[in-house]
């Protein structure tokens, strides 16, 4: 009978648990959508409902007015086109670095390995700083060119570390020593065996540097003085920096009409700039849960 209250018990206990965590669940997962959801409504509404604070749910005084006007800025379809440039590129210049990296990294049998470990950790804790680096992109004839946003700062030290993590739980050394005896070699292990094995590595790494690059504007800033290489992350900058400008002109109504129309663009800018990263990320998904599983414990 004991036995029968005791598992009642914990069955209750249980039931109050799951309804704790799917309480606290909805509330995260209403705290991580809801912004996005409101930038959403928001271009879609009438700029004075939005700056009144009438916009909550749905979109009061539907309008496309920001995306039309969006369309009329060639600045804008400019940064979008160098952002897409910047992150393809970027995205294929580090998987061609930090993924061979890993792998060498993670063989028993190089030599040094510990060593270079340890000058690549060195780096992560240790820089010169914003001027050497300035001055380096200037001697390598970087600075204000297309390359200066994607090959000065490839090299990611913790993409790498997670990348040889994977390859050291996932590559057995048998499998290694079975392609040898057919006379495989380090090359065609690598891109016949280990690379085909990694897609779930090669994903979340593609997909951390391409978020990286699609956010990135501090090094277009700091390297480029060319409006026509400025990413789109520089244009959203702009569209601030011109809102808050607006306090010289004198007339309420054009002051008024010009602020509207401003949030409204900078709405609509940033729905279309996250547009691509949500919709590639669905795809990814799977692998991207799988790498970041990478190093934990298995029951």
């Amino acid at each position: 009978m004991s036995h029968v209250r005791q598992r009642v018990r914990s069955q209750r206990s249980d039931v109050v648990f799951n309804i704790i965590l799917y309480t606290v669940c909805a509330l995260l997962l209403l705290i991580v959508l809801y912004p996005l959801w409101f930038i959403v409504i928001a271009s879609l509404s009438d700029p004075s409902a939005v700056a009144s604070g009438h916009v909550w749910v749905l979109p009061v005084g539907f309008t496309l007015d920001g995306y039309a006007e969006l369309l009329k800025q060639t600045n804008v379809w400019v940064g979008y086109r160098n952002t897409i440039a910047y992150t393809l590129v970027g995205t294929l210049i580090a998987l061609a670095v930090n993924i061979p990296a890993a792998y060498a990294l993670s063989r028993k049998d190089l030599v040094g390995r510990k060593v270079l470990m340890g000058l690549y950790a060195f780096t992560m804790f240790f820089s010169g700083g914003l001027i050497p680096t300035f001055l380096t992109v200037q001697q390598f004839h970087l600075y204000n060119t297309f390359w200066v946003m994607v090959l000065p700062f490839s090299v990611s030290v913790y993409n790498i570390i997670v990348a040889r993590t994977f390859f050291q739980n996932s590559l057995p050394g048998e499998l290694w020593d079975a392609a040898q005896v057919d006379g495989c070699g380090n090359l065609r292990f690598f891109f016949t065996m280990a690379l085909p094995l990694s897609k779930a590595i090669i994903a979340v790494i593609a997909l951390y540097v391409a978020v990286a690059h699609w956010n990135n504007y501090y090094n277009a800033l700091v390297y480029t003085t060319n409006t026509k290489l400025h990413p789109l992350q520089l244009y959203l900058r702009q569209l601030l920096l011109v809102t808050m400008s607006t306090d010289s002109v004198d007339d309420p109504d054009a002051l008024k009409e010009i602020q509207d129309m401003i949030l409204t663009i900078r709405y609509a800018v940033i729905v279309i700039s996250t547009l691509p990263i949500m919709c590639l990320y669905p795809f990814l998904q799977k692998y991207f849960v799988q790498g970041v599983m990478i190093g934990s414990l298995k029951g």
